[in-house]
């Protein structure tokens, strides 16, 4: 009698399923894994070396397989479809929809790609993929899914429930159906419950929706993503150029990008240049760290520069080294803060976005505003807490509220500057902005304390 005989996402049974791979027992493997979800699946393969989960996806049936090979970490997945022989891989690509398939595939290179193409049984799933291999990854065209439901505006509900029944093998989840003419132009769409509640002979044409939201196939996937929480979509149909229907897009993929673009702004931020996981060669993480390192590294000794400069008035007036580390963080702070709006504001793309003008008036007051408060706020404190002099009170407090201005201004600037010039405006709010601001800051600590203490 098994001890664990259902599948569940546990230690326990995570040691069970190792031992019944090493004991190629197959029988609990499918019995366990039975109902279960397919995401939880992965979640428990992602735990086995390579060798165990392939071993666990061959002992599955391979709808199921393809299932949860979908649902595999991006390392996971990549391992395993790489160590995969190209037929046993197609017979996997077969079972799965045909925007998956090519994410699938567009991991593999380009021979070992179209050798796995080359073993592919279903034709027409076969046409769909190479021609979704045609557009770029995160297009409308490359997101989309070649398998919906559609209809005819000439048909009767018979006829279309009828092809509903056909057309519904090859797609898993309806979320609405596609109305097309004659020469398979978008006319709107129809919800499954109208078709089913109409009379027998009722026309198509009778029944749908005219006002239907689409996208063309080369639209980028963050304007998609934006269309769909916009009016609330759970799914949105793709047309190309001349208006015909291609594809649909689901929650799902777009989703699965935001995901993947949050993934990548979060690293640009915190200066790694490249895509990576914890999981990845201690080479390929090196790699990716260290251009921003270097860059803040020399940002640092640049920082030193000017300290060194500056030697004889700190031996002056000994106090100046204290509030050194005060002026760059708040700098690199404020700096990150208005980065970061800018960023957000930017990745939006909202159709009533104030003009640059505007913006810069509006982070000026909110700059003179804070920069007053903090300064106001060192200035008490350095003089009646710390007991410094009046006039090295200001030096401080005049430099801070300088500070955040300059801070203000440059965290606002660069991401807009990067965002025109095509490159991920993330990336102003990591090192760049902090290294940046760490300098100008130490520029105008020293020259505001040379002007007032006459070093």
């Amino acid at each position: 009698m098994e001890s664990i005989v259902k599948f569940e996402l546990s230690k326990e049974y995570l040691e069970r399923l190792k031992e019944s791979i090493q004991g190629a027992d197959i029988a609990f493997i499918k019995t366990s894994m039975e109902d279960a979800i397919k995401a939880d699946i992965a979640a428990i393969l992602d735990e086995l070396n390579m060798e165990e989960a392939l071993f666990v996806l061959r002992a599955l049936d391979p709808a199921v397989a393809a299932d949860i090979l979908i649902e595999l970490d991006e390392d996971s997945q990549y391992k395993v479809i790489k160590t995969m022989e190209p037929s046993e891989l197609a017979l996997l690509i077969d079972q799965m929809e045909s925007d998956d398939a090519v994410d699938v595939l567009n991991q593999l290179l380009v021979k070992d790609r179209e050798e796995v193409i080359g073993h592919l049984e279903k034709k027409e799933k076969t046409l769909h993929i190479m021609e979704l291999l045609r557009y770029d990854d995160d297009s409308a065209g490359g997101l989309m899914a070649k398998e919906f439901i559609k209809a005819n505006q000439n048909w009767t509900v018979v006829q279309t429930i009828d092809e509903i029944r056909r057309q519904a093998e090859n797609v898993d989840k309806i979320y609405s159906i596609y109305v097309v003419d004659n020469k398979e132009k978008l006319m709107g769409r129809i919800a499954l419950k109208k078709v089913i509640l109409a009379a027998s002979d009722t026309k198509i044409a009778d029944l749908y929706d005219e006002n239907i939201i689409s996208v063309p196939t080369y639209m980028e996937g963050e304007e998609v993503a934006e269309i769909m929480r916009k009016y609330d979509l759970e799914a949105v149909p793709v047309v190309n150029v001349k208006n015909k229907l291609v594809g649909r897009i689901t929650v799902d993929d777009i989703l699965d990008l935001l995901r993947e673009q949050a993934e990548e702004d979060i690293q640009a931020m915190t200066g790694i240049s490249d895509d990576v996981v914890e999981s990845d060669s201690v080479y390929r993480l090196s790699k990716a760290r260290l251009p921003w390192l270097l860059i803040g590294m020399v940002g640092g000794l640049l920082g030193a520069g000017f300290i060194g400069f500056f030697e004889e008035g700190l031996s002056a007036v000994t106090a100046l080294a204290f509030f050194i580390p005060l002026i760059t963080a708040t700098g690199g702070n404020v700096g990150i803060q208005s980065s970061t709006l800018v960023v957000q504001s930017l990745a939006a793309k909202s159709v009533f976005e104030d003009s640059l003008t505007k913006r810069f008036i509006k982070v000026l007051v909110v700059a003179v505003l804070n920069g007053v408060v903090l300064a106001t706020f060192v200035f008490i404190t350095v003089v009646f807490f710390y007991g410094q002099p009046m006039k090295f009170g200001l030096v401080v407090s005049i430099a801070l509220f300088s500070v955040v201005l300059l801070a203000s201004f440059m965290g606002t600037l660069t991401p807009i500057v990067l965002d025109k010039i095509g490159i991920n405006p993330a990336m102003a709010s990591g090192p760049f902005i902090t290294t940046a601001n760490d300098l100008l800051g130490l520029a105008v600590y020293f020259s505001v304390a040379m002007l007032l203490l006459n070093l």
